[in-house]
C-alpha cells in the first residue's frame, strides 16, 4: 500500500500517505477486536453439532491446526487426511515402519493416543505375515520354531499363535530336526536302529501303517528279528549263530540261500527227513553222521569206506543199493567175495568146474572172450565148429551163417567192394545175386555217399546250366523217382535273394512293397514271406510312405495334428516313449491339452476360451506371458490388483459393479466417488477417473490404493 502512495505525484502525496497510515492502524485495531471476539465465541462453540466431536487428543488442538486459513467448512473428517505426509503439519504422521494396510487410522487407533491400539485387522494388511511378524514390528518366530517358510497363516490363525494347524508341506529341513523327542515325538526306545529320516518309512498322516526299508537300518538282523520287535526264528528253524542276511534277503524269507558255515549241532538234527532231506530208503544201514561220507556241497560224490558196514555182500550189492551182478555175469549163487576182493571187481579167480549153461553165456566178449570182429555171424554155439582145446582149426558151412554178406565180404575175410563201387551201406544181395557180381540191379536205398559223387555229369546226370546256384545235394530238393516235382530248400542256396526272386525265376517284390535296396532275407525268412522282421535301416523314402494306415500303422485318430514325419518324435524301436517338439504341431493347443491327449486345465483354472499359448509358453506352465490389450485396463492396475479383484468369478467376463458406466473407471469406482471432493457433482461427468485426475498426479496415482 505504501508503494502505491509513492507512485503518485509529489503534490499532496504526504497528506495521502499520512491518511493511509491512520486507516491501516484503524483496520489493524478492528482485526484484533474481531479475533478477540471470535476466540471468545470458540470457547462457547459446541463442536458436537458438526457431527465431529472433539474427543481425546483433538480437545487440545488449536482450531487453526485443522481449520487453516480461517476456512471452517469442508475440513476433512478422516484421520488419514491429516495424519499423512500431505496432511496438517501439526498432526502425527504414519511412521515408515507402520504396518502396510488399507484400514483408516480410526479402524485401529483411538483419538486419545496411538497406543495401545484397539485392534489389528489382518484382513486389510498388505504383504506377507513375515513383513510384520519379523521379531521387530510384531512377534516373530521363536528360537525353537519349526524350520519352515515365512507364511505364518499356513498353520496359524489371526486370533492366536496357539492351536495351530500343522502342515508338513511347508516344513524345511529333515524330519529329525523336529522329531527329536523334544520339539516333537521322536523315536521310541524300541524303534528300529536306523540312520534314515522318518519319511523313509512313515507318512505325514500317521506313524502307522509304515512302509519299511532295510537300506537305512544299522545293527544286526537279530537286534530286530528277535520275535518281539519283528519276526524271529521259528521253533523249527535250523540251529545257527549266523545272522538272518547270511541266508535270507530283505525282500522275503523265502527263497533263501543256505550256508552250512553257521550251523550248530549234528547233521541228523536237520537231515531227519522233515527239516531237511534225510536218508533215503535204500541208504546203507549206518549210524554214522552225514559228514562221515558226504560234503556240505552236495550228496554226491561221496567218500565211501567198507569199514563199519555189516551184513553180506549181497545185502548192498543187489543192483539197487550198490552195484550187483551184471546181466552177463557168470551164473552163480556164491557171494561176491568167493571170487572178488574188496579192492576191485577185477582181477577175479575163476574155475570152469562150477559154471553151468552154454558156452555163449560166458564167451560173449564181455564175461569171457567171444567172437572176434571178423567172425562169421552165426547163432550156433562155439562147440558147433570149435573144439574145447583151441579156436582153430574150425569147420565151416554157409548153411548156418546168419549174418549179412558184408560181414564176410569186407575185403579181408572175403572179397569186398571195388574202389569204384557206388558208396552204399546196402548188402551185396540188394543188387547182386549169389551166382555172380554182374549183371546187377540198382536201387538208391542204402546209398551213403553224396548225390554229387555220382550226379556229376559224368557218372550220372548232373545240374543243368539254369539250375539254382546251390551247394546242396540233389536230394535236398529232388526225390530218387524223378527230377520233378522238386521240394525247394533255401539252406544250400548261394548268391543273393534277388538273383532268383526277380519276378521271373521266382516271385519278386510286389508293387506295394516297402521301398528298399535290402535283400529279401533282411526281413523275410525262407519259410514264408510273412511274418517278417522289419529293419528300418535299409528303408528309403519318408516314414509316411509306409506309415499311412494301409501299408503300415499310421497316425491314430487322437494323434497330435502335425505334418512332421514320424521320426521327428518317434524312434524305429517303438512308438513310445517319444520326444515331442511343439514347433511342428499344427492346430490349436486345446486339441491336445484337453486332459486326455495331454495335460489339460486343472480344477480352478481361470475360465477362458483363449488358447494355452496366450498365457503359457511351451517350456513350462508356470511362466505366464499374458498382457491386457484393452484400454479398459490401464497398465498401473498391475501394481495393486490381482486378476480376481476384477474377474471375481474367475472367468473372462468381468461382472461390472456399475455396468452403466462400463468400460470407464466409474464402472468399478462409482462407489468411491465423493461429490464434495470433485469439481463436478456428477459421477457421469467424471466417469473416466484416470483421464480426469487420477493418472499422473503424485497424490492421485491409479496404482495407489488410497487414491480416492
Amino acid at each position: 500500500m505504501k508503494s502505491n502512495f509513492l507512485n503518485r505525484s509529489r503534490t499532496g502525496g504526504r497528506h495521502l500517505y499520512r491518511a493511509a497510515l491512520v486507516i491501516s492502524a484503524l483496520l489493524l485495531g478492528v482485526g484484533v477486536l474481531i479475533a478477540h471476539n471470535a476466540a471468545a465465541q470458540d470457547e462457547k462453540f459446541d463442536h458436537f453439532s458438526t457431527g465431529f466431536p472433539l474427543t481425546g487428543g483433538h480437545r487440545d488442538v488449536a482450531c487453526s491446526d485443522c481449520h487453516m486459513r480461517g476456512i471452517f467448512k469442508g475440513t476433512p473428517r478422516q484421520c488419514a487426511a491429516c495424519h499423512t505426509s500431505t496432511g496438517s503439519s501439526s498432526a502425527s504422521k504414519k511412521p515408515v515402519t507402520h504396518i502396510d494396510t488399507t484400514d483408516f487410522c480410526e479402524d485401529c487407533h483411538t483419538t486419545n493416543a496411538w497406543r495401545p491400539t484397539l485392534k489389528v485387522d489382518h484382513f486389510s494388511v498388505i504383504g506377507s505375515c513375515a513383513s510384520c511378524h519379523n521379531g521387530r514390528t510384531a512377534q516373530g518366530k521363536g528360537k525353537n520354531h519349526i524350520s519352515s517358510d515365512n507364511n505364518c497363516d499356513d498353520c496359524h490363525t489371526t486370533s492366536t499363535f496357539d492351536n495351530a494347524v500343522f502342515d508338513h508341506s511347508q516344513v524345511t529341513g529333515t524330519c529329525s530336526s523336529c522329531h527329536n523327542g523334544t520339539t516333537a515325538t521322536g523315536k521310541p526306545g524300541n524303534h528300529v536302529t536306523t540312520s534314515a529320516q522318518c519319511d523313509t518309512c512313515h507318512t505325514t498322516r500317521a506313524w502307522t501303517p509304515a512302509s519299511f526299508d532295510h537300506s537305512g537300518v544299522t545293527g544286526t538282523c537279530s537286534s530286530c528279528h528277535n520275535g518281539t520287535t519283528a519276526a524271529g526264528k521259528t521253533n523249527n528253524h535250523i540251529a545257527t549263530s549266523a545272522q538272518c542276511d547270511t541266508c535270507h534277503t530283505t525282500r522275503a524269507w523265502t527263497p533263501a540261500d543256505f550256508d552250512h558255515s553257521g550251523v550248530t549241532g549234528t547233521c541228523s538234527s536237520c537231515h531227519n527227513g522233515t527239516t531237511a532231506t534225510g536218508k533215503t530208503n535204500n541208504h546203507l544201514a549206518t549210524t554214522n553222521q552225514c559228514d562221515a561220507c558226504h560234503s556240505t556241497t552236495a550228496w554226491t560224490p561221496a567218500n565211501f569206506s567198507h569199514n563199519g558196514i555189516t551184513g553180506t555182500c549181497s545185502s548192498c550189492h543187489n543192483g539197487t543199493t550198490a552195484t550187483g551182478k551184471t546181466n552177463n555175469h557168470v551164473v552163480t549163487s556164491a557171494q561176491c567175495d568167493s571170487c572178488h576182493s574188496t579192492n576191485a571187481w577185477t582181477p577175479a579167480d575163476f574155475d570152469h568146474s562150477g559154471v553151468t549153461g552154454t558156452c555163449s553165456s560166458c564167451h560173449n566178449g564181455t564175461t569171457a572172450t567171444g567172437k572176434t570182429n571178423n567172425h562169421v555171424a552165426t547163432s550156433a554155439q562155439c562147440d558147433s565148429c570149435h573144439s574145447t582145446n583151441a579156436w582153430t582149426p574150425a569147420d565151416f558151412d554157409h548153411s548156418g551163417v546168419t549174418g549179412t554178406c558184408s560181414s564176410c565180404h569186407n575185403g579181408t575175410t572175403a572179397t569186398g567192394k571195388t574202389n569204384n563201387h557206388v558208396t552204399t551201406s546196402a548188402q551185396c544181395d540188394t543188387c547182386h545175386s549169389t551166382t555172380a557180381w554182374t549183371p546187377a540191379n540198382f536201387s538208391h536205398n542204402g546209398i551213403t555217399g553224396t548225390c554229387s559223387s555220382c550226379h556229376n555229369g559224368t557218372a550220372a546226370t548232373g545240374k543243368t546250366n539254369n539250375h539254382v546256384a546251390t551247394s546242396a545235394q540233389c536230394d535236398s530238393c529232388h526225390s530218387t523217382n524223378a527230377w520233378t516235382p522238386a521240394d525247394f530248400d533255401h539252406s544250400g542256396v548261394t548268391g543273393t535273394c534277388s538273383s532268383c526272386h526277380n519276378g521271373t525265376t521266382a516271385t519278386g517284390k510286389t508293387n506295394n512293397h516297402v521301398t528298399t535296396s535290402a535283400q529279401c532275407d533282411t526281413c523275410h525268412s525262407t519259410t514264408a514271406w510273412v511274418p517278417a522282421t522289419f529293419d528300418h535301416s535299409t528303408v528309403t523314402g519318408s516314414c509316411s510312405s509306409c506309415h499311412n494306415g494301409t501299408t503300415a500303422t499310421g497316425k491314430t485318430n487322437n494323434h497330435v495334428t502335425t505334418s512332421a514325419q514320424c521320426d521327428t518324435c518317434h524312434s524305429t524301436t517303438a512308438w513310445v516313449p517319444a520326444t515331442f517338439d511343439h514347433s511342428t504341431v499344427t492346430g490349436s493347443c486345446s486339441s491336445c491339452h484337453n486332459g486326455s491327449g495331454a495335460t489339460g486345465k486343472p480344477t480352478g483354472h481361470f475360465v477362458t476360451t483363449q488358447q494355452c499359448n496366450i498365457c503359457h509358453n511351451t517350456s513350462n506352465w508356470t511362466t505366464l506371458t499374458f498382457r491386457h490389450n484393452s484400454t479398459a485396463y490401464p497398465g498401473d492396475h498391475r501394481v495393486s490388483l490381482s486378476c480376481t479383484d476384477c474377474h471375481k468369478t474367475n472367468a473372462e467376463i468381468v461382472p461390472w459393479p456399475n455396468s452403466a458406466y462400463q468400460p470407464d473407471c466409474a464402472a468399478c469406482h462409482a462407489g468411491d466417488y465423493k461429490a464434495g471432493e470433485h469439481e463436478n457433482a456428477s459421477v457421469s461427468t467424471n466417469r473416466n477417473c484416470a483421464g480426469t485426475c487420477h493418472k499422473s498426479s503424485p497424490e492421485h496415482r491409479v496404482s495407489d490404493r488410497n487414491w480416492d
